[in-house]
Protein backbone atom coordinates (compact mmCIF):
# COMPACT_ATOMS: atom_id res chain seq x y z
CA UNK A 1 0.00 0.00 0.00
CA UNK A 2 1.41 3.42 -0.92
CA UNK A 3 2.48 5.64 1.92
CA UNK A 4 0.88 8.77 0.48
CA UNK A 5 -2.45 9.98 1.73
CA UNK A 6 -3.85 10.60 -1.75
CA UNK A 7 -7.56 10.02 -2.03
CA UNK A 8 -10.12 9.52 -4.78
CA UNK A 9 -10.54 13.28 -5.42
CA UNK A 10 -6.91 13.78 -6.29
CA UNK A 11 -7.30 13.86 -10.09
CA UNK A 12 -10.04 16.46 -9.74
CA UNK A 13 -7.69 18.49 -7.56
CA UNK A 14 -4.84 18.18 -10.09
CA UNK A 15 -7.11 19.57 -12.82
CA UNK A 16 -8.22 22.44 -10.57
CA UNK A 17 -4.65 23.36 -9.61
CA UNK A 18 -3.49 23.25 -13.23
CA UNK A 19 -6.30 25.59 -14.31
CA UNK A 20 -5.57 27.96 -11.43
CA UNK A 21 -1.86 28.06 -12.24
CA UNK A 22 -2.54 28.82 -15.91
CA UNK A 23 -4.95 31.63 -14.99
CA UNK A 24 -2.94 33.12 -12.14
CA UNK A 25 0.64 31.86 -11.78
CA UNK A 26 2.15 32.14 -8.30
CA UNK A 27 5.35 34.23 -8.66
CA UNK A 28 6.49 33.52 -5.08
CA UNK A 29 6.30 29.75 -5.50
CA UNK A 30 8.04 30.02 -8.88
CA UNK A 31 10.90 32.02 -7.36
CA UNK A 32 11.27 29.50 -4.54
CA UNK A 33 11.49 26.68 -7.10
CA UNK A 34 13.99 28.64 -9.20
CA UNK A 35 16.26 29.21 -6.20
CA UNK A 36 15.94 25.57 -5.15
CA UNK A 37 17.03 24.33 -8.59
CA UNK A 38 19.44 27.06 -9.73
CA UNK A 39 22.65 25.07 -9.32
CA UNK A 40 21.30 21.53 -9.54
CA UNK A 41 23.48 19.16 -11.53
CA UNK A 42 23.78 15.62 -12.81
CA UNK A 43 20.97 13.11 -12.42
CA UNK A 44 17.94 14.47 -10.58
CA UNK A 45 14.95 12.68 -9.13
CA UNK A 46 11.96 14.98 -8.58
CA UNK A 47 9.52 13.33 -6.21
CA UNK A 48 5.94 14.47 -6.56
CA UNK A 49 6.56 16.55 -9.69
CA UNK A 50 2.87 17.42 -9.95
CA UNK A 51 2.11 19.03 -13.29
CA UNK A 52 5.78 19.71 -14.03
CA UNK A 53 5.76 23.43 -13.39
CA UNK A 54 9.44 23.35 -12.35
CA UNK A 55 10.69 21.57 -15.47
CA UNK A 56 11.69 24.74 -17.32
CA UNK A 57 13.78 25.85 -14.32
CA UNK A 58 16.34 23.03 -14.46
CA UNK A 59 19.78 24.36 -15.45
CA UNK A 60 21.85 22.85 -18.25
CA UNK A 61 24.16 21.16 -15.69
CA UNK A 62 21.30 18.69 -15.09
CA UNK A 63 21.83 15.69 -17.37
CA UNK A 64 18.45 14.03 -16.70
CA UNK A 65 15.38 14.23 -14.49
CA UNK A 66 13.38 11.25 -13.29
CA UNK A 67 10.06 12.87 -12.37
CA UNK A 68 7.82 10.78 -10.12
CA UNK A 69 4.12 11.54 -9.77
CA UNK A 70 1.32 9.25 -8.50
CA UNK A 71 -1.59 11.23 -9.97
CA UNK A 72 -2.38 10.36 -13.62
CA UNK A 73 -3.90 13.78 -14.43
CA UNK A 74 -0.86 15.60 -13.06
CA UNK A 75 1.43 13.20 -14.97
CA UNK A 76 -0.38 14.02 -18.19
CA UNK A 77 0.12 17.76 -17.64
CA UNK A 78 3.77 17.13 -16.69
CA UNK A 79 4.31 15.21 -19.93
CA UNK A 80 3.28 18.27 -21.91
CA UNK A 81 5.67 20.49 -19.95
CA UNK A 82 8.51 17.98 -20.25
CA UNK A 83 8.41 18.28 -24.04
CA UNK A 84 9.39 21.94 -23.77
CA UNK A 85 12.11 21.47 -21.14
CA UNK A 86 15.78 22.07 -21.93
CA UNK A 87 16.86 18.87 -20.13
CA UNK A 88 15.67 15.27 -20.69
CA UNK A 89 12.80 14.38 -18.37
CA UNK A 90 11.25 10.97 -17.85
CA UNK A 91 7.91 10.99 -16.03
CA UNK A 92 6.84 7.85 -14.17
CA UNK A 93 4.17 6.70 -11.76
CA UNK A 94 5.53 6.06 -8.29
CA UNK A 95 5.39 6.59 -4.55
CA UNK A 96 7.97 7.54 -1.98
CA UNK A 97 8.08 4.15 -0.26
CA UNK A 98 9.53 2.53 -3.41
CA UNK A 99 11.14 5.06 -5.68
CA UNK A 100 11.66 3.62 -9.16
CA UNK A 101 15.38 4.43 -9.16
CA UNK A 102 18.46 2.36 -8.44
CA UNK A 103 20.38 2.73 -5.20
CA UNK A 104 22.88 5.57 -5.44
CA UNK A 105 21.75 6.59 -8.93
CA UNK A 106 20.82 10.25 -8.31
CA UNK A 107 22.96 13.29 -7.60
CA UNK A 108 20.07 15.48 -6.45
CA UNK A 109 16.62 14.70 -5.05
CA UNK A 110 13.95 17.40 -5.23
CA UNK A 111 10.76 17.39 -3.14
CA UNK A 112 8.45 20.40 -3.17
CA UNK A 113 5.32 20.40 -1.02
CA UNK A 114 5.04 16.61 -1.05
CA UNK A 115 6.34 15.38 2.30
CA UNK A 116 3.20 16.89 3.85
CA UNK A 117 1.14 14.22 2.08
CA UNK A 118 3.29 11.24 3.08
CA UNK A 119 2.03 9.04 5.92
CA UNK A 120 5.55 8.21 7.14
CA UNK A 121 7.99 11.05 6.31
CA UNK A 122 10.92 9.27 8.02
CA UNK A 123 10.41 6.26 5.76
CA UNK A 124 10.18 8.55 2.72
CA UNK A 125 13.43 10.26 3.68
CA UNK A 126 15.18 6.88 4.07
CA UNK A 127 14.04 5.93 0.57
CA UNK A 128 15.27 9.24 -0.82
CA UNK A 129 18.63 8.65 0.90
CA UNK A 130 18.77 5.21 -0.75
CA UNK A 131 18.58 6.61 -4.28
CA UNK A 132 21.05 9.43 -3.66
CA UNK A 133 24.66 8.88 -4.67
CA UNK A 134 27.31 9.44 -1.99
CA UNK A 135 27.52 13.21 -1.49
CA UNK A 136 24.11 13.66 -3.15
CA UNK A 137 21.79 16.45 -2.08
CA UNK A 138 18.17 16.59 -0.98
CA UNK A 139 16.60 19.90 -1.93
CA UNK A 140 13.14 20.55 -0.57
CA UNK A 141 10.71 23.04 0.80
CA UNK A 142 7.65 22.18 2.73
CA UNK A 143 4.75 23.49 4.77
CA UNK A 144 5.54 24.08 8.42
CA UNK A 145 3.59 24.03 11.62
CA UNK A 146 2.83 27.53 12.92
CA UNK A 147 4.78 28.69 15.97
CA UNK A 148 1.76 30.51 17.33
CA UNK A 149 -0.31 28.03 19.37
CA UNK A 150 -3.65 29.53 18.33
CA UNK A 151 -2.79 29.49 14.62
CA UNK A 152 -1.38 25.96 14.96
CA UNK A 153 -4.73 24.83 16.40
CA UNK A 154 -6.50 26.50 13.48
CA UNK A 155 -4.22 24.62 11.05
CA UNK A 156 -5.12 21.33 12.71
CA UNK A 157 -8.82 22.07 12.58
CA UNK A 158 -8.77 23.12 8.92
CA UNK A 159 -6.71 20.01 8.07
CA UNK A 160 -9.21 17.73 9.83
CA UNK A 161 -12.29 19.35 8.30
CA UNK A 162 -11.23 20.20 4.76
CA UNK A 163 -7.65 20.74 3.68
CA UNK A 164 -6.21 17.22 3.89
CA UNK A 165 -9.10 15.59 2.02
CA UNK A 166 -9.37 18.34 -0.61
CA UNK A 167 -5.65 18.70 -1.32
CA UNK A 168 -4.39 15.19 -1.96
CA UNK A 169 -3.48 14.33 1.63
CA UNK A 170 -1.58 17.54 2.39
CA UNK A 171 -1.32 18.28 6.10
CA UNK A 172 -0.31 21.78 7.16
CA UNK A 173 0.23 21.00 10.82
Amino acid sequence: MPDTLYGPGQSRLARLLERRERARPDPVARELRRRLLQDAHGRVVEIGCGDGRAFDLYPSAVTSVLAIEPDPVAREAATERARAAAVPIEIVDGHTERLPAETGSCDVAVAVWMLCSVADPARALREIARVLAPGGELRFYEHVRARNRLFRALQGTVDAVYWTRALGGCRTA
